[in-house]
């Protein structure tokens, strides 16, 4: 009985190991058959949509990382993929071709990307951009100096998602361009604060400076014992010294010795108007010169007809005075 029983478990073992040897033969064969006709790729999907196959999954990450998650251009701020990308694993006729640069073009459609760049505000308007806040800040440091009105600056930092609303320049380009707005500002401002001060216009002619620091020791039109007649100018004592500047562009009409006045400078500023700088200790130009307004132009004295150090300034429309304080100390 036992003789029997080993038997037959000997032939079923052995038809078992034939049918799993003619098993593995035939699997082996179409393994073999798949391999000759097929290879094995990864067929990537974005947002659902099949876009090509990639060789190895791995290596397209890898390659993703470098192209577009690293991804590096002037004012980049920062990317990100909107649809990753999904594999599977495919068998594929080995004439198919992977098309892995395809599908980084593709991929690169689902990029988001945000740029920064950095507005420079001077009194909260905007003067110029630049790309770095290193960039800014050089700027604004290098010009705080030529900031003598204490204008305000500041650094904003702005962040798009449209690359054509950036417009940034060159920091030497972006800084001269600062630098014009902040002389420009810085001008204005003073024009501003020597018309508060009451300089105005004399017959269209602008008054711009004023011609010395000083205090008012006599008026227009007042009489005194040491005066055949009344007051032709305004009298504003200073120290001996003291720089006197011309009130506006013109020309030197005389420069020289005139009696009661002392040493005297005479300047035409065209439409008929003139000013006189009397009783000067010094005169720095000469007839025929032209000047500038805030040239200094002769030095406070006391010559000729004086009771002490003073400019005895006049102004004067077509050869008749007219009284200073109508345009400038009143």
């Amino acid at each position: 009985m036992n003789y029997i029983l080993n038997k037959k478990l000997k032939f079923y073992t052995k038809e078992i190991f034939k049918f799993f040897s003619i098993t593995l033969i035939a699997f082996g064969f179409i393994i073999a058959m798949v391999c000759i006709k097929y290879k094995p790729v990864y067929a990537v999907s974005i947002s659902g949509e099949q876009v090509g196959y990639v060789q190895s999954e791995k290596d397209f990450n890898k390659e993703i990382e470098e192209n577009i998650e690293n991804y590096s251009a002037k004012n980049v701020d920062n990317v990100t993929l909107e649809a990753e990308p999904e594999y599977e694993l495919k068998f594929v006729n080995k004439s198919e071709e992977t098309n892995e640069d395809s599908i980084l073009v593709a991929m690169q459609k689902e990029m988001k990307i945000t740029y920064k760049y950095y507005d420079i505000l001077l009194n909260d308007e905007k003067i110029d951009s630049v790309d770095t806040m290193e960039e800014a800040q050089d700027i604004v440091n290098s010009l705080q100096e030529q900031n003598s009105k204490g204008f305000s600056f500041t650094i904003a930092e702005k962040v798009t998602e449209n690359p054509e609303e950036i417009s940034t320049n060159a920091v030497e380009v972006a800084k001269a361009n600062v630098s014009n707005v902040l002389s420009d500002k810085t001008e204005q401002k003073i024009k501003e604060e020597e018309e508060a001060k009451g300089l105005a216009n004399v017959n269209g002619i602008k008054i711009a400076v004023l011609p010395v620091t000083g205090t008012i020791s006599s008026r227009y039109g007042v009489t005194s014992r040491l005066r055949v007649s009344t007051h032709t100018g305004l009298d504003i004592a200073a120290t001996t010294g003291t720089p006197i500047k011309v009130v506006s562009d013109g020309t030197v009409i005389s420069a020289g010795w005139a009696g009661s006045y002392g040493y005297l400078v005479k300047i035409s500023h065209g439409n008929g108007v003139e000013t006189w700088y009397g009783h000067t200790s010094k005169m720095y130009v000469s007839a025929g010169e032209s000047v500038k307004a805030g040239d200094v132009i002769a030095a406070v004295g006391s010559t000729g007809n004086s009771t002490g150090p003073h400019l005895h300034f006049e102004i004067r429309i077509n050869g008749e005075t007219v009284n200073p304080q109508n345009y400038i100390y009143n």
